[in-house]
């Protein structure tokens, strides 16, 4: 979450992705950097056990949801 609103701050568009355990962490993160509502990617936790056709199945969706957020804030 810091290196991506860090970016973000520097006007380099940034999405920031991890999984959902650590979603009450994230949007703390964004809180204290003064961007409560940051939107972020979460996969869902775990994925060091995930098969290679599961991380490539959240890896997918993934992308598939940093597009749409990329490219809201782009025409926004």
């Amino acid at each position: 979450m810091h290196d991506a609103i860090a970016a973000e701050t520097r006007g380099i568009p940034a999405v920031a992705v991890m999984t959902d355990r650590f979603e009450q962490s994230a949007k703390a993160m964004a809180a204290v950097n003064g961007i409560p509502d940051y939107p972020f990617i979460m996969l869902r936790h775990p994925i060091a056990n995930d098969s290679d056709a599961d991380l490539a199945a959240k890896a997918e969706a993934a992308v598939n949801q940093i597009v749409e957020l990329l490219t809201k804030r782009a025409g926004a």
